[in-house]
């Protein structure tokens, strides 16, 4: 069985699965954040009545980081629906933005965005910070009311989007009816070249099936090129498993994974045993493909998919308007090194604005150094617009006051995962997916750039 099978046959009691089966398999982790949590929460209560109790409070991570730092009241509240239902039900990991478990958010706009607006439990981009928190163990289940929820598959374990109505089943129940995904393999030779990210890996992949060619499959990355990639590279491409229409993205476990999750198991206090599953000699695949990841380039996801790619240095009579890093996919500390990397001493051309992915991001920009002097001072001198209210931001859109949102019709080269007309805003505007190496460079130049050029 593929890793995939193999997660989800120990789920849901069986020896064995195969792709099409429909088993009901056990959650591990549900998460669920302030754009779906309240929705999630109305279909529990209408379903299981309104004084039930959750299947597992242990099991439940809730993460606010959508729409956050905006004034729209709605918004703000809620925030709010979501610390009444964890007071209500006692769920210990709520990361919430505020310190008062009693109180009420409210996004004081008069301090501006660059400022931090939050409280000492804030956790940032449910995406990064289940990692960063200890929520994602090797041979596990979680499910997330988040389409990247698969990003976790970084970690040997099977991580899938729901909508509400499924997540407002698991908070009754703790489990759901899943049909069982064939794998497509991507066997990754070689190593990245100067100037190549993970983004560039991913933006080639979907390229080259297609933003719908991994429709309800498990997309399975092996080999020795993705053993030499560390957490950060596997977590930037599982996580656009999604933008080719992947039920999940999964690496499978390793020294590098068990490294890092018993370390934030360690850090955060969370569960510490799991079980990781290991790769068969005899998987059966929809679909095998060899990548050398020596013979990458520079890529970029052009508007209006992410799977409408072509090399950067193609590209340059595309003129920009907007420059944008952050985001689950493009927000983590290696993603801003990398953008500081290029910008170091340098004039941005480009309006461009700076989202860390988590508070602890923000922690890590202030105090490393390049050349003596912070990255976070790098940015800014380089003219990055850099909060320090880690979230969503305009990766989504939002509210017309949320941080770098596209308010007109632009051209905007983005860190994000996703170019879907009117993703980051306004629906004129062209969205350009590119690795923070190939961001940076473009910020330079106002065009899009290939990063070589700067390396």
């Amino acid at each position: 069985m593929t890793l995939t099978e193999k997660i989800l046959a120990r789920a849901s009691g069986k020896s064995h699965v195969q792709p099409g089966d429909n088993v009901w398999v056990q959650t591990d982790v549900l998460l669920t954040h302030d754009v779906c949590g309240p929705g999630t929460i109305g279909v529990f209560k209408r379903e299981f009545g309104e004084h039930a109790r959750v299947w597992d409070r242990e099991k439940i991570v809730v993460i606010p980081d959508h729409y956050i730092f905006t004034a729209d009241s709605l918004s703000n509240r809620n925030v709010d629906i979501l610390r009444d239902f964890v007071r209500e039900q006692g769920i210990p990991y709520f990361y919430d933005v505020i310190d008062d478990p009693n109180g009420s958010w409210k996004f004081d706009a008069s301090k501006g965005q660059l400022k931090r607006q939050y409280g000492s439990r804030y956790a940032g981009v449910c995406h990064t910070a289940l990692p960063e928190k200890g929520h994602t163990r090797p041979g596990e289940v979680l499910f997330g009311t988040d389409s990247h929820t698969c990003m976790a598959g970084a970690f040997a374990l099977f991580a899938t989007g729901i909508g509400n109505t499924d997540a407002g089943f698991i908070f009754g129940t703790g489990k759901l009816l899943i049909k069982v995904p064939a794998t497509m393999r991507f066997y990754f030779e070689g190593a990245l070249g100067r100037g190549v990210m993970a983004k560039d890996v991913i933006l080639h992949v979907i390229g080259e099936i297609g933003f719908d060619g991994a429709t309800y499959r498990a997309m399975q990355y092996e080999g020795p090129g993705a053993s030499a990639l560390n957490m950060d590279d596997r977590m930037t491409i599982t996580n656009m498993a999604i933008e080719a229409g992947g039920k999940n993205g999964i690496f499978p476990a390793d020294q590098t994974t068990f490294d890092y999750v018993d370390a934030r198991i360690r850090a955060n206090g969370t569960k510490s045993d799991y079980t990781p599953v290991d790769l068969d000699r005899d998987q059966k695949f929809i679909h095998d493909q060899v990548i050398d990841l020596s013979q990458l380039e520079p890529t970029v996801a052009m508007h209006p998919n992410p799977g409408n790619r072509a090399p950067a240095k193609t590209l340059g009579h595309i003129g920009l308007d907007r420059a944008y890093i952050g985001s689950c996919t493009g927000g983590k500390t290696s993603d801003f090194l990398a953008f500081a990397e290029i910008v170091r001493g340098r004039k941005l051309k480009l309006d461009t604005f700076g989202v860390p992915a988590t508070p602890q991001v923000v922690d890590d920009l202030h105090k490393l150094q390049m050349g003596g002097e912070s990255v976070w001072s790098i940015l800014e001198s380089a003219g990055v617009q850099l909060t320090e209210n880690a979230s969503c931001a305009a990766c989504l859109g939002g509210p017309g006051d949320t941080f770098g949102r596209l308010n007109t019709p632009m051209k905007c080269i983005s860190a994000t995962n996703r170019n879907f007309p009117g993703r980051m805003g306004n629906k004129q505007s062209e969205v350009f997916l590119a690795s923070p190496y190939t961001v940076a460079a473009s910020a330079l130049t106002g065009k899009i750039t290939d990063p070589r050029e700067f390396l």
